[in-house]
């Protein structure tokens, strides 16, 4: 009896990992890309904090003078800061020699302000100030955000179409698969840039408008790799089986080839998401992304750039350092990820 239950207890511990296991297995074994996701991780927590409020809700708030530069040190001296120092005294009067003088008092009333009423919150701006005095690092979270979010719903949106066109095209065929093929073809006709402007145009400016902008645009890649998948999978024998059980076309096309292919879409979407953030990036750039009351790394670019002219870098590099980082995480963790759901890659089964 004994030797029977050790038996039964063999076979349970011998019992084939699934999948999803099978595929997490693979991916802790990529120390890279652990890390990867590690990063992937905290840039996704610091977005809920951002859009939740704890983090970046003054954004907006003048905390400094104009282009204060980064310090970790507390209050700067003026001549640090790029303060003015205005002849003090009833009679000066420099209008007729400098246009700027009027502003002179109300630049000098304003750093007066910051530095009596807070000076360690005005000065101390570790990544600086931008040309209005607000935090550059608060920015760079916000527009984090903004991008990012920007960049997952494009990629869920594009993924979805694909997906459920690619399905269809592929296990029907015929005139659906003609009429399908077709529309593929009228949008890879257009080149990408071209299909986002004329899109842009239609939507207007805004987070919805960029994510369903993007989102159109970018299905055609996706529906092309899940029709294949669904042609091929649509002629094996678990299909033919099902089919001769009784299963119907939906029962077929989704309980039963879509798990299998289900990791072709999910590479997809992760390697859509860090296109789209650099779509969007361009598309903010060229005043045709986010509405003018929003942040993003596209925005923040498009300002720093009238600031390195005067020598002010530090909002270029913040951006720069942001986008850099999430983006060559993003990439490693969709390389990992690619690697583990797909064993075939690396031979390893």
């Amino acid at each position: 009896m004994s030797a029977q239950v050790n038996d039964i207890g063999r076979g349970a511990n011998n019992r084939s990992e699934g999948v999803w296991a099978a595929s997490w297995r693979r991916m802790r074994s990529d120390r890279v890309g652990i890390g990867a996701m590690v990063i992937v991780g905290l840039f996704l927590l610091l977005v809920i904090t951002s859009s939740s409020g704890l983090l970046a809700k003054d954004w907006q708030s003048e905390v400094g003078v104009p282009n204060a530069p980064p310090t970790l040190l507390g209050p700067a001296p003026a001549e640090a800061t790029g303060a003015i120092a205005v002849p003090k005294g009833p009679n000066v009067d420099l209008s007729d020699i400098d246009p700027l003088a009027p502003r002179y008092k109300e630049w000098d009333e304003r750093a007066a302000k910051f530095k009596t009423v807070d000076t360690v919150k005005a000065e101390t701006l570790p990544f600086g100030g931008d040309r209005l005095g607000r935090d550059v690092l608060s920015k760079a979270i916000k527009g984090a955000e903004v991008s990012i979010m920007v960049g997952l719903l494009a990629a869920v949106v594009a993924t979805i179409i694909g997906t459920v066109l690619g399905a269809l095209s592929g296990f029907f065929g015929g005139r659906v698969g003609d009429l399908l093929e077709w529309l593929y073809n009228v949008f890879t006709a257009i080149p990408g840039i071209l299909l986002i402007f004329a899109f842009a145009v239609i939507f207007g400016r805004g987070v919805l408008s960029v994510v369903m902008i993007l989102g159109l645009a970018g299905w055609p890649g996706i529906y092309r790799l899940i029709r294949a998948e669904f042609i091929k999978h649509s002629v094996r024998e678990y299909v033919r089986s099902a089919e001769a059980i009784g299963a119907s076309k939906m029962s077929r096309m989704f309980k039963h080839i879509l798990p299998n292919v289900s990791h072709v879409a999910l590479v997809q979407l992760s390697l859509h998401v860090v296109g789209f953030i650099k779509s969007e990036v361009i598309l903010s750039y060229l005043g045709l992304g986010v509405g003018v009351d929003q942040v993003s790394w596209g925005t923040m670019l498009a300002e720093s750039q009238s600031e390195l002219i005067l020598g002010y870098w530090w909002q270029l590099a913040a951006v720069t350092a942001f986008m850099a980082l999430f983006v060559t995480a993003f990439a490693l963790f969709t390389d990992a990820l690619r690697d583990a759901l797909d064993p075939k890659l690396r031979g390893l089964e």
